[in-house]
């Protein structure tokens, strides 16, 4: 392994702890921030807030990871050359979205209101966040020029996606942080595993 994959190996391992020790910090008491942003928000899920709210997270939510597997259809049908690398971003966005559903269960943590489902991490959160890093991946390899435009595009949505489940009043702060993390963590993992970093010039063929 290179030095610049060994890095972005050893980057994903310690995002990945540190989501793994806020969930073992969060997971049975919230802490204080999370309490106060509750707190400051409390019933705004009832108003025109969360009714916003609401709209942007049918969106920004567990549709877009599939939205995306018809765009990477797209790309190999376009450019059959295209199959591998569609394939092994497949695998990293599958990856990515599974942090939710199996860390749920281990951390059992509980909604700041009465809501089905568990807590950590949020899943919506999740699912934004890990299509935005497997696009980011698709532009570094297909359209590096747009790199920058990428990451700028998936940060803000995460970070919008996060404050809507917030303002909603079915997630702690630290569960999309939560999210983000995890998703990081397994992303530059799996990503740099199966040679999707660092990126290489686009190459036909």
């Amino acid at each position: 392994m290179t030095v610049p994959r060994a890095r972005w190996v050893v980057a994903g391992l310690v995002v990945f702890a540190a989501f793994l020790g806020l969930g073992l910090l969060v997971a049975h008491r919230p802490s204080q921030l999370d309490v106060e942003v509750a707190n400051a928000l409390r019933g705004q899920y009832q108003q025109t807030a969360g009714a916003v709210a609401d709209v942007v997270t049918a969106v920004l939510g567990p549709v877009l990871p599939y939205v995306l597997g018809v765009v990477l259809v797209a790309v190999v049908l376009r450019d059959r050359t295209r199959l591998s690398l569609c394939l092994r971003l497949a695998v990293v966005l599958v990856l990515c979205r599974l942090t939710s559903l199996a860390f749920k269960p281990l951390f059992q943590r509980r909604r700041p209101r009465a809501y089905p489902d568990l807590s950590y991490p949020s899943g919506h959160v999740v699912s934004v966040a890990a299509t935005g890093l497997v696009v980011v991946l698709l532009c570094g390899w297909l359209l590096p020029r747009l790199v920058r435009w990428a990451v700028l595009a998936a940060a803000g949505a995460t970070v919008l996606a996060a404050a809507c489940r917030i303002v909603l009043g079915v997630h702690w702060l630290t569960d999309t942080a939560g999210a983000v993390l995890a998703v990081l963590g397994v992303g530059l993992v799996s990503a740099t595993a199966l040679r999707l970093l660092p990126f290489s010039p686009p190459e036909k063929g």
